[in-house]
């Protein structure tokens, strides 16, 4: 008997490692972190429900381990996730390039950011809209910022080192039932 572990599997392990353990420096800069970096490259072979799925769960996954899920949870869950089936479709016909993970990594934070930013705290904490909006500039501009950095060096490194890496893939790992009998 064998287990079957699909492939691609110990790629999105990788991936949620690498944007987790960013994430968790003491000192960073707020919304300087890799995980739109990270969707990107991965989007080219995973599918529309693999990038949704990535992006999801990698929120649900870090906030259930930091700070516990709130309805800032879900609404960064699905942003993430929609920016992972956008990230697909983009990339879908188009080169992994610098350029193009550029492209789509400043238009998907603009995106991300008016998404959470501008809802969050109107919504949900009776924030008057225009704080909301002047508050988010600054911090729309450093997301800007690490996108930049992110998509520049990240996105191409794990496309080529990672995504397109054959020594990464298992297709089957025998299972501990096959081993004893």
């Amino acid at each position: 008997m064998r287990f079957a572990v699909p492939t691609g599997a110990l790629k999105f392990l990788l991936g949620w490692v690498i944007v987790f353990l960013f994430r968790l420096i003491p000192f960073r800069p707020p919304n300087f972190e890799p995980m739109l970096a990270t969707i990107m490259p991965f989007s080219k072979k995973f599918g529309i429900f693999g990038s949704f799925i990535f992006g999801f769960l990698g929120i649900i996954l870090f906030d259930a381990v930091t700070s516990g899920w709130g309805v800032w949870t879900w609404i960064t869950a699905v942003a993430y996730g929609v920016l992972g089936i956008g990230a697909r479709l983009f990339f879908k016909n188009r080169e992994a390039s610098v350029k193009n993970f550029l492209s789509f990594g400043i238009v998907g934070t603009i995106f991300y950011d008016a998404v959470t930013g501008l809802t969050i705290g109107p919504i949900f904490q009776g924030q008057p809209f225009m704080v909301a909006l002047t508050g988010q500039i600054p911090f729309t501009l450093m997301h800007l910022l690490g996108t930049v950095v992110f998509a520049t060096l990240l996105s191409p490194a794990l496309y080529r080192w990672v995504v397109k890496s054959e020594k990464l893939e298992l297709a089957v790992i025998p299972s501990i039932a096959s081993r004893i009998s």
